[in-house]
């Protein structure tokens, strides 16, 4: 029995450490994305320059994580409201190529960020 606790505790440990990493490696992405890709659907591209900027700058800036958002505690997640409109954006994880997920979210050396920025009726 106490070797099964402790294989559960040290589970959760690891999961706490991946998502820690995780988190860390989104928020630095996020703050920079000019180190991996960021994609806008047509109706963020719509918008006039000064809004797309706009909107793009208070991502760089998000950090009002909660748990309905991000239930991981990833910060992979956020809704912004801007000019009356909700957007959302969200972080994904490809391999180096960008054709298949990321074997390992946690390592940077496998995984390639891609930040998506949405209306949130593009949802």
């Amino acid at each position: 029995m106490r070797s099964l606790a402790m294989t559960s505790a040290n589970h959760q440990e690891e999961a706490v450490d991946k998502a820690a990493t995780i988190r860390t490696l989104n928020d630095t992405f996020r703050r920079n994305p000019t180190a991996g890709r960021v994609v806008i659907t047509p109706a963020v591209s719509a918008l006039p320059h000064d809004q797309r900027l706009a909107l793009l700058m208070a991502v760089v800036g998000f950090d009002n994580f909660n748990a309905g958002d991000d239930p991981y505690n990833e910060h992979d997640f956020g809704a912004i409201e801007q000019d009356g409109v909700s957007y959302f954006w969200k972080i994904d994880y490809y391999d180096h190529d960008y054709d298949m997920a990321s074997p390992d979210p946690a390592n940077p050396h496998v995984t390639r960020r891609v930040l998506t920025i949405m209306r949130a009726d593009e949802y």
